[in-house]
């Protein structure tokens, strides 16, 4: 991949929309496939309660819109200043208790996982049914579209054509506990063929750095992969 494609897929830009400022890509085709678009606001004219308290809307009680649902609060229900990254917005926006609870939880795979996936982790990948895996890093591209895999080759999987995530696990420690992550099975889709193509990551066998980098890689990605799928119901 050449550096001015890269750049093109990285390239951001600033604009302003009702809820505020939002660092958006600048080409709408290389957006991350874990953002929401904003949702339609629901009309003044409509909103004279509450729809969450039902108090009546007055010169007292002014109405605020969520930023992520849309809906029409007062102030007491809709207090909260919680980032949503999912929709690009440079600062905290106003949201009601439900969305800030989901939001609260994303920020947490923005903050700690999403870091993960960008540094990339080493594996041991087989393609198909192949009998010999081939030793890459994988990383999630800087735009989020990509899964990258390098080793003695160059592959570029496109995050919205994967349509299975399962982690690998062996193991209970003793006393109870969750398994050992050991690797993970995806399977995918390549545009303008037919059928599923598979992949088999295995974290190496060693007790380094590297192989708690791939646990942690592997965790991280089927957390993305959740965000994923709900991008997709919603």
């Amino acid at each position: 991949m050449s550096s001015e494609v890269s750049a093109r897929r990285d390239a951001k830009k600033l604009v302003r929309s009702p809820s505020g400022l939002r660092m958006v890509p600048e080409h709408r085709a290389f957006g991350s496939p874990f953002g929401l678009e904003e949702p339609q606001w629901v009309p003044d004219k409509e909103c004279r309660r509450c729809m969450q308290c039902d108090a009546k809307f007055d010169f007292l009680t002014r109405k605020h819109h969520c930023r992520r649902c849309g809906k029409c609060f007062c102030d007491r229900c809709c207090s909260q200043k919680v980032p949503l990254r999912r929709m690009c917005f440079v600062d905290p926006v106003r949201q009601c208790a439900e969305c800030a609870l989901v939001s609260h939880k994303e920020a947490e795979f923005y903050d700690k996982q999403l870091k993960v996936l960008l540094s990339g982790a080493t594996f041991l990948v087989t393609f198909g049914n192949s009998e010999k895996p081939e030793t890459m890093t994988c990383r999630l591209s800087n735009n989020q579209r990509y899964l990258f895999l390098d080793g003695d080759s160059h592959y570029e999987i496109e995050i919205v054509h994967i349509s299975t995530v399962q982690i690998l696990t062996e193991g209970f420690p003793p006393g109870g506990g969750n398994a050992r992550a050991t690797g993970m099975f995806l399977q995918y889709t390549v545009p303008g063929t037919e059928g599923v193509t598979q992949l088999k990551l295995t974290a190496v066998e060693d007790v380094t750095v590297g192989r708690r980098q791939a646990v942690a890689w592997l965790v991280a990605m089927h957390k993305a992969a959740k965000l994923l799928y709900e991008s997709r119901d919603q």
